[in-house]
């Protein structure tokens, strides 16, 4: 920590906040770089390797996807082609632009960048010019609030005269509506630009809709549009090409930049007009804006630990969950769950990365995230149904798979444990209670309490009682038993709860195989089961899995055995949901073990398969990436970062932290592998780019088992039970936000001693420090001897001071 002038103290990763508002103020927009007032940001280089992949320069209103070289080709597969380029949800505004810079008659095309540097919240391309003595600088950030971004050009003239250069920026505009726009009629039209001499832009208009893109700069002359592109770019689609020359002369070992400015809007030309002004007259303090909302960001929820690559991911996941909050203020705000392809919302999705998100001090998006998902599934269904995935024009494409009505109970539990907030709870609570009679009433047909239908795992045919399903409606029983108590409905408390045990009860009986030392993937019938493992027969032998081949079939000759009709649990894919009942701490314990140490098999160094049958015998040692292999998208195979999040919860259920932290370790890996600074959906390199439940994955383990931090805001009471990996012999965990309250926790272990520090900024607020019952034989707290209160399984002190300071021996 360093005090800087003005007396602005900056924490690590974000200095020099005050002097950029100092120096922005004294000097003109021609010779500030906007990457300069970021020097000493946070930023990591990406590798040579991957400059052929996508980038996401992220804003909550607008957002540019383009390929680390700076080039803009056609990607994606929601909307073929089309899901990169710069958009403005729910429209796209363009596919790209390209640049070019000429001096003396020799023109060359800025199409390959050769170095790509990414910050928490913008971007650097850097161009070793063919021109001598010439190197180019892109530096490109969105703006808060805004349907604009700045796109900022700097060249450097490392030559000893002065050079005179002409800079043409071509922009490639695509006004076009979002996926499933033709359900709310919207239809695309062809691009027409034309140029406006006051503000020196060209201002493009699809033809059958009010839709704007507008993009210029000081000093620009308009390029005709009979003029040869000088690079070759052809995107697909109904766009339009306008350009931009800019001249200038740049002294001898001097550099000059130059910005420019897109902003667009779905509503009007005078809406989008004003944008353009605003952020054109604003840039730099927009920079400073949104360099100290990420500021804020790093400081909520601040981890310190011996592993500096697992805390830089930490940190950085905070930064990416930030980039794929979508804000379309006619339908909502909320977490997306991934870009390029998923930039609209999802149910389960944010029912995982939400619970991240509430433990990492974000309980404003939180809520907007949670009133988006709930008007549009109220409107959707009206039956406490809870939808799967709806577009940004408000289009459902599902309105819910079985899972994400239970799922959203929870969700709703877990935020108002974190909050303490009634009144957000009783907004909910009478969705809830519709949801969970639709639930059990229109799913569940033979009334065992094991609701039937489509769960986490898309596999075609696995419908009937999934894992997941059972797991996640007794959980949501079990919460809605807790919040009917809250709500003074006694009678229905009772209900749930009996309910959510006897589910418990039958979870750990009826699904569990013991053969296969693992729970089900479902509960099915013997015609069921042989279509099923049929399927995946075909899948293991298309995909050379003959260990998988081996077994599925000798799986099949048993189920064949069975009497016509008979139904029990199959474990025939071993799909990562099976570890669901350890996820959620409702498996016995002796089966929990087991089962954990059968998952533990059907993993990569870089977490766990989705479909256990997909592994191989090389997949334990395998590091190779997986994108530069695949010519056609498609998630067979796929490593993906939740199953490993949901199995280090798991593991800390079961008080294994060290196995815990493996998990996250194996995550890291994939950390910076393909886009510096994200974790791809798809381990290592695959799939989204940045992806929402991350945040699940590393926040849950971290924050609520790791440092052990189990809230109750209503109560103004806090549990703290660390449950710490072996290696961690200094962590801490800063400004971790519980109702009004505010906590940090300082750990310390010495051979077979912990010294634990506590702080709240709340006196009134009760600290309950629990441990393994018999674990320490002697407890100081702020130098006193104290004696434990027991109970089965804790031993726990009791303490309402600002600060505590507690020494323990083993």
């Amino acid at each position: 920590m360093k005090l800087f002038k003005n007396t602005v103290l900056i924490p690590a990763g974000f200095a020099l906040l005050s002097i950029f508002l100092t120096d922005c103020s004294q000097k003109t927009s021609s010779n500030l770089s906007l990457s300069k007032a970021l020097s000493t940001v946070e930023s990591i280089k990406g590798r040579k390797e991957y400059l052929n992949s996508p980038y996401v320069t992220a804003g909550d209103r607008l957002y540019i996807i383009g390929h680390q070289n700076g080039q803009f080709p056609d990607l994606g597969w929601h909307v073929t082609g089309e899901m990169g380029g710069i958009w403005n949800h729910p429209i796209k505004l363009m596919d790209g632009f390209t640049a070019t810079i000429s001096e003396n008659g020799n023109t060359v095309c800025l199409s390959q960048a050769d170095e790509f540097v990414n910050f928490p919240f913008a971007n650097k391309l850097t161009y070793q010019s063919p021109i001598k003595g010439l190197s180019v600088e892109r530096f490109q950030f969105v703006p808060d609030g805004q349907e604009a971004a700045v796109i900022e050009y700097t060249f450097h003239n490392t030559e000893a005269v002065s050079k005179t250069f002409t800079f043409t920026f071509e922009g490639y505009t695509d006004l076009r509506p979002t996926w499933l726009g033709e359900r709310t009629n919207m239809i695309d039209g062809k691009d027409e630009a034309t140029w406006d001499e006051t503000t020196k832009t060209w201002v493009a208009k699809d033809a059958l809709n009010d839709w704007f893109v507008m993009f210029g700069g000081a000093n620009a002359e308009k390029v005709n549009s009979s003029e040869k592109a000088n690079c070759d770019y052809t995107p697909q689609g109904q766009g339009c090409r306008a350009a931009l020359k800019f001249t200038f002369t740049i002294p001898a070992n001097s550099s000059k930049t130059l910005p420019i400015t897109i902003a667009g809007s779905y509503q009007s030309a005078q809406k989008m007009k004003d944008t353009y002004r605003f952020v054109q007259a604003n840039t730099h303090k927009l920079l400073a804006e949104k360099k100290a909302r990420y500021e804020s960001i790093e400081q909520k929820t601040r981890l310190t630990i011996p592993d500096k690559k697992l805390e830089q991911a930490f940190r950085w996941v905070k930064y990416d969950t930030d980039w794929l909050i979508r804000d379309v203020p006619e339908i909502g705000r909320g977490l997306s769950a991934g870009l390029p392809d998923y930039p609209w919302w999802f149910g389960v999705d944010g029912e995982y990365a939400l619970q991240g998100l509430i433990a990492t001090g974000r309980k404003d998006e939180v809520y907007s995230a949670i009133d988006l998902i709930h008007k549009l599934s109220e409107k959707a269904s009206g039956n406490g149904k809870i939808l799967h995935e709806v577009s940004t024009n408000g289009a459902v494409f599902n309105d819910g798979n079985v899972n994400e009505t239970p799922q959203f109970a929870s969700l709703i539990y877990k935020v108002y444990q974190w909050t303490g907030d009634k009144e957000f709870l009783a907004k909910y609570f009478p969705t809830i209670k519709k949801g969970l009679n639709w639930l059990m009433t229109k799913n569940d047909a033979n009334g065992n309490l094991f609701p039937d239908g489509f769960g986490m795992m898309e596999i075609h045919g696995m419908n009937s009682e999934m894992i997941d399903v059972a797991v996640y409606t007794q959980k949501a029983f079990a919460d809605a038993a807790e919040m009917a108590k809250v709500m003074g409905e006694n009678t229905l408390a009772k209900e749930y709860a009996e309910k959510a045990l006897l589910i418990r009860q039958k979870i750990n009986k009826d699904f569990w195989v013991a053969d296969a030392n693992s729970f089900a993937d479902f509960i099915g019938t013997r015609e069921q089961a042989l279509h099923l493992v049929d399927d995946a027969i075909i899948r293991a032998d298309t995909l050379k899995k003959p260990w998988a081949v081996e077994e599925l079939k000798t799986a099949k000759n048993k189920i064949e055995a069975l009497p016509k009709g008979a139904s029990q649990g199959f474990v025939l894919h071993h799909n990562w949901v099976v570890n669901t009942p350890m996820e959620m701490g409702i498996a016995d314990t002796d089966k929990a073990i087991i089962a954990l140490n059968t998952a533990s098999k059907f993993v990569s160094p870089f977490g766990v398969f989705v479909t256990g049958i997909d592994r191989d015998e090389t997949a334990g040692k395998d590091e190779m990436p997986t994108s530069l292999n695949r010519k056609i998208f498609t998630y067979t195979g796929a490593v993906m970062t939740l199953p490993t999040g949901v199995l280090a919860i798991s593991e800390n259920n079961y008080g294994r932290p060290d196995a815990a932290l493996g998990y996250l370790n194996r995550m890291t890996k994939s950390f910076s592998f393909a886009l510096p600074g994200s974790i791809y959906e798809v381990s290592p390199d695959y799939g989204m780019v940045a992806q929402a439940w991350n945040l699940y994955s590393f926040g849950v383990p971290i924050v609520q088992q790791f440092f052990g931090i189990q809230p109750n805001a209503a109560e103004k009471t806090i549990v703290i039970q660390p449950q710490m990996p072996s290696t961690w012999d200094n962590a801490s965990l800063e400004n971790v936000s519980v109702g009004d309250n505010e906590i940090s926790i300082y750990y310390q272990k010495n051979g077979k001693s912990i010294t634990l520090t506590i702080e709240q900024s709340k006196a009134d607020w009760k600290l309950i420090l629990a441990f393994p019952k018999g674990k320490y034989q002697q407890v100081i707290v702020n130098g006193e001897k104290v004696k434990t209160t027991s109970d089965i399984k804790l031993d726990y002190i009791e303490s309402k001071q600002k600060s505590i300071k507690l020494n323990a021996t083993e």
